[in-house]
């Protein structure tokens, strides 16, 4: 049975419904659509503003963390009236001034394989708005299991990507992307950086999918992956043929029921993480029981002026140019912003012949949410 739309939303979608691919029962079908948006960041904020104004009737948001001044630069969503606040509530006021006639629903943790299939069962399209790769294979492999299609995003620095993957009619981010690349090879946009108007994009077309889902019009993303280079202002697209043996989707999965994403994500050297890497917290332990430490920042200078702990500073494009200025005799702690940079950093070190050498696990950052909050993040 159709949901009427009120005189308001007559009026409020005139330029939908004026459309033959659209039409008043159409937007009937997008009234009573369920969206998740899972990530309320660089990728849903787009998402959501474009859902909410289209008249989806009710938008599900997944995020657990909160507004940060660095967020505001492409995470249009939220203002800077909205620093501290949770991003879940700052998209709930926005998404009410937009449009009231949004019924929002909200989910202030982390998805986890203990939750995400009661949370994903009852919405029609999932838009995976993340960015790292345990969420990404968890969003996947629930909208698997549940049979739902997974509108894909995903930003670096220029460029972006964006998919749907539907495993009904299609492949999934599995067939894609089997197993996910060491750490160390993809940088976060926190490490790389991103264009502030680049999510805009990726985040749109995201919106864009999912609306062509609901309404049952247009060819989507399925089978196809779309590739833009902001740079060179450029689209191409990639097909994706279903994996036989992918180990979600295929036939005969051999994945039948959600897994552990952050072991499955994680280098087996991870492992013995002790023997290369240390917390924030035991590098403070450290320091204050002993001064043989000798703390290595291989960021950039800019960065080093953002914020520091102390230390030498020697970004890493030009360590190799310093290893005489290094000791041999004291424990070498490296850091960088999140432990990417500074994990290749150890590497690169223990091959030129530096025996004790550790990395600082999630970087100057984590020391900032774990150690002293008075170091600023960004």
């Amino acid at each position: 049975m159709a949901v009427m739309l009120s005189q308001e939303e007559l009026r409020r979608y005139g330029r939908h419904i004026v459309m033959p691919e659209v039409g008043e029962e159409g937007q009937q079908k997008l009234k009573t659509a369920r969206v998740l948006v899972v990530g309320a960041g660089g990728l849903g904020s787009p998402a959501l503003l474009y859902l909410s104004a289209a008249g989806v009737g009710t938008l599900g948001i997944v995020d657990f963390d909160v507004v940060d001044v660095t967020n505001l630069q492409r995470q249009i969503l939220h203002s800077t009236d909205s620093i501290g606040q949770s991003k879940i509530e700052s998209a709930r006021e926005r998404i009410r001034q937009i449009n009231p006639n949004v019924q929002v629903e909200t989910f202030p943790f982390r998805l986890t394989p203990e939750n995400a299939l009661e949370i994903l069962r009852t919405y029609d399209v999932v838009i995976d708005g993340t960015d790292n790769f345990p969420t990404r294979y968890l969003v996947n492999d629930a909208c698997v299991m549940l049979k739902k299609p997974n509108v894909y995003g995903s930003i670096f620095r220029f460029d972006g990507q964006v998919s749907v993957f539907h495993a009904e009619k299609g492949p999934c981010y599995r067939c894609l992307y089997p197993s996910p690349p060491p750490p160390e090879l993809v940088p976060n946009c926190a490490e790389g950086g991103v264009l502030g108007a680049l999510p805009g994009v990726i985040g749109t077309l995201q919106a864009l999918e999912a609306m062509k889902l609901i309404l049952g019009c247009g060819v989507p993303l399925i089978g196809r992956l779309l590739l833009f280079d902001g740079l060179q202002m450029q689209f191409q697209e990639l097909h994706i043929k279903k994996n036989s043996d992918c180990p979600v989707c295929s036939e005969h999965p051999t994945i039948r029921k959600l897994i552990d994403y952050e072991e499955f994500c994680s280098p087996s050297s991870n492992n013995i993480k002790h023997k290369n890497e240390m917390s924030p917290k035991e590098l403070n332990e450290l320091m204050k029981k002993e001064n043989n430490v000798f703390l290595l920042d291989v960021r950039e200078q800019y960065e080093y002026r953002i914020c520091n702990i102390g230390g030498v500073l020697i970004p890493l494009s030009t360590l190799a140019q310093h290893l005489d200025s290094l000791p041999n005799d004291k424990t070498i702690v490296v850091m960088c912003h999140h432990g990417i940079r500074s994990a290749r950093a150890v590497e690169f070190l223990k091959g030129s012949g530096f025996k004790n050498v550790i990395n600082l696990e999630g970087g100057i950052d984590e020391w900032s949410r774990t150690v002293d909050a008075l170091v600023p993040r960004y």
